[in-house]
């Protein structure tokens, strides 16, 4: 892999990893607030049912998911599994497209209800 290329992995892994360590703790103030208020899960899903600002917020949580956690997978294939070449790329495509599916699918249940 060019240095070009490595560079550009690191870089998005930790610009991913400062995003998950802020919508990760946004989401843990979100649920202890929710908590303390007594709220049930049906009336925090109420609360998020067509609130655009919680889609967007948990959509961002989702994309920095499908940046952050293939490059790491990768690295550690090849380095605990010698794993590299075209078969590494298709299992982490195909880790990518699980987490974007059930991701997004999990924003539009929280957005959509």
């Amino acid at each position: 892999m060019k240095a070009s290329t490595q560079a550009k992995l690191w870089y998005a892994q930790r610009i991913s990893a400062m995003l998950l360590a802020l919508c990760v703790l946004v989401h843990l103030v979100t649920i202890l607030y929710a908590m303390r208020g007594g709220l049930s899960a049906a009336e925090i899903l109420a609360r998020t049912r067509g609130n655009f600002s919680f889609a967007i917020f948990y959509f961002v949580f989702v994309l920095s998911v499908v940046v952050h956690a293939p490059i790491g997978l990768a690295r550690i294939a090849e380095e605990w599994m010698q794993w590299r070449g075209r078969s590494l790329h298709i299992a982490l495509l195909l880790v990518t497209l699980l987490l974007t599916v059930l991701g997004l699918r999990a924003v539009w249940g929280v957005y959509v209800g």
